[in-house]
C-alpha cells in the first residue's frame, strides 16, 4: 500500500518537498520503534496485546492529522500542507492492516477463526468495517483514481467521516472503562466535524475558534458522560462534574479546552505578527 505514496518526497515538478519528507518519515517511525521494542523484548508480559494497541492508537492519531491538514492549511494559510493529508490517511490505512494482521497472529492465522470473530464479536465487525474503509481511501487516494472516479471520487472520499465515527466506537469498545483517550480522540474528531460544518467564510476567523472550542469542550463532555451512564456501572454525574471542576483532575474534555486555547494562542501571535510586518 506504501506505493501509493512513493515519491511522497518530491512535489508535483519533481523538486525535493521537505514538508512531505517529513511526514513520510513521521508516518513510518512508530511502525520502526515498535519493531524494535517486538525485537528487545521491551513488549511487557502481553506483547501481542501491546503490539495490537500499539498500532491502534496510530491508526486514531495518523487519521485525526489527515483530517486535521485541512483546517490547519485554511487557519495557517499554508498550502503546502495539503499533500500532507494523503500521506497520513495512508499512513492510517496501513497501520489498520498491520493492527488487523497482528490480531490474525494473535489467532494462529486461522482465517476461519478470524472470520467467525470478527462476525461475532460487535466491536471486532466495526473495527474490520473501518479497516476496510481506510484501505479503499487509500487505495483512491491517487490522482489516477482521482481523474477515473471524476466527481464520485468526493462522494466516496466523504464516507472518512462514518469510517471515523466506526473507527471511535470500536476504540470505546476494547478500551472498555478506560476510555480517557477515546473520549480525548472522540474529542478532537469532534472539533474537525464542527469545524467542516462552519460557514466557509468564518472558517478562517479567530472569533469563529471560540464557540467552536466551546462546542467541542461540551461535546467531549458528553460524550463522556454518556459512555459512562450507558455502557458501566459509575456514576456519571460525578463524570460530568470533574469535567468542570479542574482541580480535581483534568479530564478529557478539559484537555480539549487546553489544546482549543493553544489554538487560540498560535492564530492570535500568527495574526499579530503578520501585522507587525506588514507595518515594518
Amino acid at each position: 500500500m506504501w506505493s501509493s505514496i512513493a515519491g511522497s518526497w518530491r512535489d508535483r515538478a519533481g523538486r525535493f518537498a521537505a514538508w512531505k519528507a517529513t511526514a513520510l518519515v513521521l508516518s513510518i517511525i512508530p511502525a520502526l520503534l515498535l519493531g524494535a521494542r517486538a525485537l528487545t523484548g521491551d513488549l511487557g508480559g502481553r506483547p501481542i496485546t501491546e503490539a495490537t494497541h500499539n498500532t491502534g492508537d496510530w491508526v486514531i492519531r495518523f487519521f485525526l492529522l489527515s483530517l486535521a491538514v485541512t483546517p490547519a492549511r485554511a487557519l495557517l494559510d499554508a498550502p503546502k500542507l495539503v499533500p500532507l493529508r494523503r500521506i497520513f490517511g495512508v499512513a492510517a490505512a496501513c497501520y489498520a492492516v498491520i493492527h488487523l494482521l497482528i490480531y490474525a497472529y494473535d489467532q494462529k492465522w486461522s482465517l476461519w477463526t478470524v472470520a467467525s470473530e470478527i462476525v461475532l464479536r460487535f466491536y471486532l465487525t466495526i473495527g474490520f468495517v473501518a479497516v476496510m474503509g481506510l484501505v479503499v481511501l487509500a487505495i483512491t487516494s491517487t490522482d489516477g483514481w482521482q481523474r477515473k472516479l471524476r466527481h464520485r471520487w468526493k462522494q466516496l472520499h466523504r464516507l472518512v467521516w462514518p469510517i471515523g465515527v466506526l473507527a471511535l466506537w470500536h476504540y470505546f469498545l476494547q478500551s472498555k472503562s478506560n476510555v480517557g483517550d477515546a473520549v480525548f480522540d472522540t474529542g478532537l474528531f469532534l472539533f474537525l466535524v464542527i469545524w467542516r460544518q462552519t460557514p466557509r467564510r468564518w472558517q478562517t476567523g479567530v472569533p469563529a475558534m471560540v464557540p467552536l472550542i466551546l462546542l467541542a469542550w461540551v461535546g467531549t463532555a458528553l460524550v463522556e458522560f454518556a459512555w459512562y451512564g450507558l455502557a458501566t456501572n459509575l456514576n456519571p454525574v460525578r463524570v460530568l462534574h470533574a469535567n468542570l471542576d479542574v482541580l480535581y483532575d483534568l479530564r478529557p474534555a478539559e484537555q480539549i479546552l487546553i489544546a482549543g486555547a493553544a489554538l487560540l494562542g498560535v492564530l492570535l501571535l500568527r495574526r499579530w505578527r503578520k501585522r507587525v510586518t506588514a507595518r515594518a
